[in-house]
């Protein structure tokens, strides 16, 4: 019997500076699953911590101390085994039942199981939860296992929980408490299923799943039987008295393979085991149920003539990867559910990804969230939870590591999405670049977890799915982490130091990590920040722009481009249309480096609370213009122009299953539509491939570079090379005619061009905040016509879809700064 243990409880200070009218407050209602600041904001106790400068406002929380408390009315049965199960508790924590202290605990990352047979008593019970502050706890560990480098203000590295409660160069620091994740009571008789570890392979069209089954027993002796079911078919296994573990073997003939998206379709099966005692009609003593997938994967690193590629294989097809790094979706992770993730994995799906990477500084997601993976076809790349900062091999931290990865190991390695277990961030990587060696002075970093202890709990539970030492990782410990010609890298000159076209210069085998910084939406960043007036540098703007010297490297990687706006509206869009103009030209160029090239993981999708970052959805689950910019690069089929030695070649890029053949047209005309230059060919892409087309100098050379535009189709397909920036270029006023027209769910937007309208985008939360619009950023020379289609605009805010302010495009910003 299992039984939630949600309900009735209170929260309280147990200790630290809290505030005199928080003291006051005595007990107040809690959720469980739930954090201190959460509970606290429910009771109108303390402002929202995401808007304004309310953050810093809030630090006492995670410096004091906190007690949570309910009471639970028990009724004995003819359980053998009663367990308190709790599965996720945030993070220094001392549990007592009826007084009687069950354990302590000191990671987030963990479930933890207490057997409370001696303190559960026929009646009412009390239960009791102690948190102790991170951030003291934190400090004091990191003087007792020696101060070791890390990223940020507080030494999250000496604690296992969620590294970027403590603050990141995109996170608010939040350092909260609380029972995170479900609590229960699980009565038991005679055994229970401890662990159920599928280990699935397929061969042809045989699957099979060797069942490794691990039992807990009660006390008394006896034999158990397990039977498993999976798609018609059953196996037995019989465990005698004296045995607690053992492999049965299910074999299932006629699969249909699990697929990537984009590459096929995602069949999962029921899996079922049941545990029984010596009678085997008798009620099951214990259920495990989980849906699979059969497919193989290896990510190929052979080295060749170029270096050493990082490509994943599945199914014995080569994929190229469309990724995108996912952060916690919400900085108080309890809040984010099933729904939530559906939201956001659609978005993934919508933007034409195939992979999310979680990343090393946030937690293993709930199961919620690898279900929906697996349903959708997107692959999970998963992180350790290891982020930019040196880690002590020693007690007690090693422990902790060790029961969080065998933890999380057996719970996700059903889910035929997880591709990749990944030994952390850029620690590696810090090792070698950022300083750290003097500073630890020989002290241990981590280096043996990546190379030993997680790669060999890996092999020992998990055995076939790759692991990788870390991101980014060369391959061979030998080589500077960071070698874009061998491995995986991470490219951050750009953005923190370079123009975005810098990509333009770089061949690496995969990509990691790149991105661009960008403002939230407009409704998203009005709601979080009330500011007047709102400016880049006003108070509350300020407090939502994380990264170290934000806005000057915001400013400097515009001004290549565009002047700077003195106006906020015209700021917000300069610095939106520029993070998609960085992210679409990396993705693309990345793209048609293939198959040298064999993926790239933007960062990032999503962001934990409003903020100016790298997201491509904002904090409020808004899809900022970098969104549809990511669609575009994205599409299965790209054409794309890119320099290669002193002229241009247009890169067709066809990731589907068929060849992709047609004309191939390229055009050079100026931006009054007259066309200067033209030239077609024949050209035929196979499946899967990349073909790259010399462009004839006598096409692509300019007569006039500010007036002139370069147009390359094939078919529906398109791209555009405007030979100096925008700032330098003629573009006019943008000239068109536009209509709205109601439909059945919202309004339709069409747009027809007499002039050239560079990226052209329709900001609809500016409307309407519930608002969504298909697509945006498109390029409309004269004569063409765009037609979108705006779902939840309330009717009387249609007529304001076509407001200079909503209705938006390079040339204003260009005929505005001059």
């Amino acid at each position: 019997m299992r039984r939630t243990l949600h309900e009735g409880w209170t929260l309280r200070p147990a200790g630290g500076d809290v505030p005199a009218h928080v003291a006051a407050a005595g007990a107040i209602p809690a959720t469980v699953p739930g954090t201190v600041h959460t509970d606290l904001l429910a009771a109108g106790l303390i402002p929202d911590p995401y808007l304004d400068a309310n953050e810093r406002l809030l630090a006492w929380i995670g410096t004091a101390d906190w007690r949570y408390e309910t009471t639970f009315t028990w009724v004995p049965g003819d359980e053998d085994r009663v367990d308190l199960l709790f599965e996720g508790l945030e993070t220094v924590a001392r549990v007592e039942l009826n007084g009687r202290t069950l354990g302590a605990t000191a990671n987030m990352h963990r479930t933890y199981r207490f057997d409370v047979a001696d303190a559960l008593r026929a009646g009412d019970n009390v239960l009791t939860v102690t948190f102790s502050s991170a951030v003291r706890h934190a400090d004091a560990a990191s003087l007792e296992l020696g101060a070791r480098p890390h990223t940020n203000d507080h030494p999250y590295n000496a604690i296992r929980t969620m590294a970027c409660s403590f603050g990141w160069d995109w996170g608010p620091d939040l350092v909260t408490a609380g029972i995170w994740r479900p609590v229960g009571l699980h009565a038991w008789r005679v055994a229970r299923l401890s662990s159920v570890r599928p280990v699935v392979d397929v061969d042809g069209t045989t699957g099979t799943v060797r069942l490794h089954v691990d039992v807990e027993r009660a006390g008394q002796p006896g034999a158990l039987t397990v039977t498993a079911e999976l798609a018609g078919r059953t196996a037995v296994l019989h465990l005698d008295p004296a045995e607690s573990s053992g492999v049965v073997e299910l074999r299932v003939e006629d699969v249909a393979r699990w697929w990537p998206r984009g590459h096929g379709d995602q069949p999962l099966y029921d899996l079922a085991v049941t545990l029984r005692g010596d009678e085997t009609d008798a009620e099951p003593l214990d259920a495990w149920e989980r849906r699979i997938g059969f497919r193989t994967v290896r990510v190929d690193t052979e080295p060749d003539a170029a270096g050493t590629p990082f490509r994943f294989v599945v199914n014995d097809r080569p994929v190229l990867v469309k990724g995108a790094n996912w952060i916690p979706d919400d900085a108080f992770p309890h809040r984010v559910g099933a729904e939530r993730y559906a939201q956001r994995l659609a978005q993934a799906e919508e933007a034409g990804f195939n992979l999310v990477r979680v990343w090393g500084g946030g937690v293993f997601e709930s199961d919620a969230f690898y279900d929906e993976c697996d349903r959708r076809g997107l692959m999970v790349w998963q992180d350790f939870l290891f982020a930019c900062a040196a880690y002590s091999e020693e007690e007690p931290l090693r422990s902790e590591v060790a029961a969080e990865v065998e933890d999380n190991v057996r719970r996700l390695m059903s889910h035929p999405s997880l591709v990749l277990w990944n030994g952390g961030n850029e620690n590696l990587w810090g090792f070698a670049d950022w300083g750290w060696q003097p500073r630890l002075d020989g002290r241990s970093w981590g280096l043996r977890y990546y190379t030993d202890l997680l790669p060999g709990i890996v092999a020992a539970l998990d055995p076939g799915r790759p692991y990788s030492a870390g991101s980014p990782w060369s391959v061979q410990p030998d080589r500077h982490p960071n070698d874009p010609r061998h491995g995986t890298t991470h490219i951050w000159d750009v953005w923190n130091e370079v123009d975005y076209t810098t990509y333009l210069a770089y061949r690496p085998r995969f990509v990691a990590e790149f991105g661009w910084e960008g403002p939230p939406t407009w409704s998203t960043l009005r709601r979080a920040v009330s500011d007047e007036p709102l400016t880049p540098e006003s108070p509350g703007m300020l407090a939502h722009q994380k990264a170290a010297k934000g806005n000057d490297k915001l400013t400097a990687g515009l001004v290549p481009h565009l002047r700077v706006p003195d106006d906020m509206d015209d700021w917000h869009w300069a610095m939106s249309l520029n993070q998609a103009r960085a992210v679409q030209l990396g993705v693309e160029h990345f793209r048609a480096l293939a198959p040298h090239c064999s993926g790239s993981i933007v960062w990032q999708l999503n962001d934990c609370w409003p903020v100016t970052s790298w997201a491509a959805v904002d904090g409020d689950g808004r899809r900022k213009p970098v969104f549809y910019a990511l669609v575009h690069a994205n599409a299965d089929r790209l054409v794309t122009v890119q320099p290669e030695g002193d002229g241009l070649v247009a890169a067709l890029v066809n990731d589907a299953d068929e060849a992709w053949a047609g004309a191939l047209s390229a055009r050079r005309q100026t931006l009054a539509g007259q066309v200067l230059a033209s030239e077609q060919v024949t050209v035929l892409v196979p499946p899967r491939s990349v073909a790259t087309v010399p462009l004839p100098p006598a096409v692509v050379a300019p007569d006039e570079p500010s007036l002139e535009v370069l147009v390359v189709e094939v078919g529906a397909r398109r791209a555009l090379w405007f030979y100096v920036e925008d700032r330098d270029s003629a573009l006019t006023l943008p000239a068109f005619d536009a209509s709205v027209t109601a439909t059945g769910t919202g309004h339709r937007v069409e747009v027809t061009a007499t002039s050239t309208v560079r990226d052209l985008a329709l900001l609809v939360d500016k409307v309407d905040a519930g608002a969504t619009v298909d697509d945006m950023l498109v390029t409309l020379l004269p004569g063409e016509t765009v037609s979108w289609h705006v779902t939840g605009t309330r009717d009387d805010a249609a007529a304001r879809l076509l407001d200079p302010s909503v209705l938006r495009s390079a040339n204003q910003l260009v005929i505005g700064a001059r």
